[in-house]
């Protein structure tokens, strides 16, 4: 027995030492970043409010105006992240030959799986090389009559609040605008969540995302088993998974059964392979091309299906909301820019610009929306935090940063870079009009992140939030709500206010 009690000591003293080493190399390599005092044993978790989201959110933006862009931020014990704002680290981070996603991403995993946002190495380069053919600008422009057909639903349902003096939530409508565009294009089903505003999924994704963030800057994050099998937010977590995957099993099955009774009732149509016809017949959506799809000669599985359309689904409307409902929010707040929007639309649409449908070409063709949409993404970027983590050493501040470390960039924090955005606070589209002197490096305005991981549906989502400002400034005045200015951001996994974006319509003549 004393035997066995003098291996258990000398095991304890032997892990006791190597934490200590850690410990030691870590102090070393926070040495050379800033950062606030951390706790010996908590690190800095105490800095962030419990269960406070907006908190959370503004006590990781107070950080860096209090210790400046590059910090090193301790966790429950040895656990750490480096959170860098700096574009020459952003660039080494982002652009290192081999960076996976952090841990972060983790806690995503369980109900997003190993799609295209979280998978790694072989699987991810090749689901990579498999989706991008779904936003050639040909199948692009197929989807802007999508944007256009539920625009006119948003406008429809909108109307009631017109002219009323009374002010409503905007992110609500906005998130199933997105919804009902993100099924129709790239999953070729219909579900109608505008006409049926009491739609379970987006309340689901929404508290989704919120359970995650309390999970991430929960004393027990660096154990997800005990996290997982302890915690009534994890209950709550496994419900909303199981919702969630009924909701895309639904959308998955319903595809298969329209194809299905589309190839029983045409015959085996003879295509020609040349691209323009390739792009402009098929028009294969997003699952279409997952279902049809040959990897070494195999189908993917129905679970590699759900990884991926869970990942769509999310994030093709969720990131979307936030982009449309935020550059709604800068319109109602500034008047003057809303009215010079409505001349440019006016200018380039003609006498009819209300119905005139909008196409992927004539999109091209409004330079001031596109500077709108652009500032708007750089004050309130939807998602405003990345994570990657490194696969091999790098040196950065004077010191190695070894293999295996996660690093956060602070997107929301770059946009306020004072030297390269002058006031940074000033929501001025003329920032990035073509005079503007001002120089911007690659990695001063990032709002789709950058790199080989970079977003794969930037193209789509600008068309999208083109189309839904330019049809909403065509009908209404955009007025900020009375309690506009309670406004507190907060992010989860994408940016959004912490209640609702309070506004009023008026109908323009």
């Amino acid at each position: 027995m004393s035997f066995v009690l003098f291996l258990l000591v000398i095991l304890i003293v032997y892990g006791l030492a190597q934490v200590y080493r850690k410990r030691r190399r870590l102090h070393h390599i926070a040495a050379h970043f800033d950062g606030a005092k951390p706790h010996w044993l908590l690190g800095n978790v105490m800095e962030y409010p419990a269960n406070d989201i907006p908190g959370i959110f503004e006590t990781m933006v107070a950080l860096h105006k209090r210790h400046g862009k590059d910090l090193f931020n301790w966790g429950l014990l040895n656990d750490h992240m480096i959170t860098v704002s700096s574009a020459a680290n952003v660039e080494k981070v982002v652009m290192a030959k081999r960076t996976e996603k952090s841990s972060v991403y983790e806690f995503i995993e369980l109900w997003l799986g190993q799609g295209l946002l979280i998978s790694k190495g072989e699987k991810w380069f090749h689901r990579r090389k498999i989706i991008t053919p779904t936003f050639h600008f040909k199948i692009l422009e197929s989807f802007v009559t999508v944007f256009n057909q539920e625009a006119e639903i948003l406008i429809e349902k909108l109307s009631q609040y017109a002219d009323t003096g009374r002010e409503f939530d905007i992110y609500e409508p906005i998130s199933l605008y997105a919804l009902d565009s993100i099924c129709t294009t790239s999953m070729g089903v219909e579900i109608n969540a505008q006409r049926h505003p009491e739609n379970q999924y987006v309340r689901d994704v929404k508290r989704m995302s919120e359970l995650i963030l309390l999970r991430i800057f929960h004393v027990l994050s660096s154990f997800p088993r005990t996290y997982w099998y302890t915690m009534p937010n994890a209950w709550e977590q496994r419900k909303l998974i199981r919702r969630l995957h009924a909701f895309t099993d639904t959308v998955i099955h319903r595809r298969r059964e329209q194809l299905l009774e589309r190839s029983s009732e045409v015959s085996h149509e003879q295509e020609c392979l040349d691209e323009e016809h390739l792009y402009t017949k098929r028009r294969e959506t997003f699952l279409d091309l997952l279902l049809n799809v040959r990897v070494d000669g195999n189908s993917l599985s129905d679970l590699d299906i759900r990884e991926e359309v869970d990942t769509f689904m999310f994030e093709g409307h969720d990131t979307t909301t936030s982009g449309i409902a935020f550059t709604f929010y800068q319109l109602a707040k500034h008047p003057e820019i809303q009215e010079k929007l409505y001349w440019e639309i006016q200018y380039v649409l003609g006498v009819d610009y209300r119905h005139v449908p909008l196409t992927y070409n004539t999109l091209q063709n409004f330079p001031y929306l596109d500077m709108v949409v652009k500032e708007s993404l750089r004050l309130l970027p939807p998602v405003s935090f990345i994570g990657r983590r490194l696969a091999d050493d790098i040196e950065m501040n004077g010191v190695t940063i070894p293999a295996g470390t996660d690093f956060t960039i602070p997107i929301y924090v770059i946009h306020r870079n004072p030297v390269v955005y002058p006031d940074p606070e000033r929501f001025d589209p003329e920032r990035f009009s073509d005079g503007n002197t001002q120089r911007r490096g690659p990695y001063d305005y990032i709002p789709f992140s950058i790199g080989s991981r970079n977003c794969i549906g930037q193209r789509y989502a600008l068309l999208e939030m083109k189309v839904a400002i330019v049809r909403m400034v065509s009908f209404y005045r955009i007025l900020p709500g009375d309690t506009m200015h309670e406004i507190r951001l907060k992010t989860d996994l994408v940016l959004r206010p912490d209640k609702s974006i309070p506004i009023k319509l008026v109908a323009r003549p």
